[in-house]
């Protein structure tokens, strides 16, 4: 199989220090398992993608990581400091930590519409108490012109297009200093323009050596940016390994399958 041009790679990170790490995670709704048996372990500037069809579980996986989604049963640990275990017990106190280390993009903005660009990315910070107004202020001007929106921060978030909304919610993420960055299908609700808005911020990012964990049906963002790719389907973790690996080289059938037709897709 002819091997497509790859735009970038992030060269592959050495295993430093594990940021997030899960084993074992499961979860039922009735007689409906969700997910069954799943880990991932993700070092310190790796850029995760989870790829697979609709329904695999992905975004129920990547809800559980910072426990919006509470499993069944798991180890769930950040920077080494467990925060779910088997027993379905969560540590309240160290939850609110928790949802800080790891911020959240979800596929819709969830922006308030009463409140500027830079309204919205300075109340998180406000309402945690981790920076004065004026603090705030400075730190989310500076992250809106990382996201291209400096000549759009005192826009009303209606005024913003779908493409400027998201990349506010990135900065609103970025601006608690989050160890990792989780991404739940970010230009999903967007139009291909749009689309390649956010992708372009989160292209920077990563290369800025911003900890990822991105569900994605982007196949193209998953092969040039991934430093590893987790393929689930039905709820299980079938196979994971590099971008190029998981591409060219999958070793089940189902991910051959997979992966086959989405570099069939990209090459046309």
């Amino acid at each position: 199989m002819e091997t497509l041009a790859v735009e970038r790679r992030i060269p592959a990170v050495a295993k430093t220090e594990s940021i997030i790490k899960a084993e074992g995670v499961s979860l039922s709704f009735g007689n409906v398992t969700a997910l069954d048996n799943v880990g991932i372990d993700v070092s310190q500037s790796e850029v995760v993608t989870i790829v697979g069809p609709s329904g695999a579980g992905k975004s129920t996986f990547l809800r559980c990581l910072n426990l919006l989604t509470k499993p069944d049963t798991g180890r769930i640990a950040i920077e080494g400091k467990l925060i779910f275990n088997n027993s379905g017990t969560v540590n309240k106190r160290d939850l609110r930590e928790v949802r800080r280390k790891l911020g959240m993009v979800f596929q819709r903005f969830h922006l308030f519409p009463h409140l500027t660009a830079l309204e919205n990315v300075t109340l998180a910070m406000l309402d945690a108490r981790i920076a004065t107004r004026d603090e705030a202020v400075e730190i989310a001007t500076g992250l809106l012109d990382r996201v291209g929106l400096l000549k759009r921060a005192l826009a009303p978030a209606p005024r913003l297009s779908g493409g400027e909304q998201q990349r506010v919610a990135i900065a609103r993420a970025l601006a608690m200093k989050p160890r990792a960055l989780l991404f739940d299908e970010p230009t999903s609700a967007l139009d291909p323009e749009a689309s390649r808005e956010v992708l372009s911020v989160m292209k920077e990012l990563a290369q800025q050596g911003t900890t990822m964990v991105v569900v994605t049906h982007e196949m193209k963002f998953a092969l040039n940016v991934s430093d590893r790719i987790l393929f689930m389907e039905a709820g299980r973790a079938i196979e994971s390994g590099s971008a190029e690996d998981m591409f060219y080289r999958a070793k089940s059938p189902r991910a051959k399958e997979f992966f086959a037709q989405a570099l069939n897709h990209l090459g046309n």
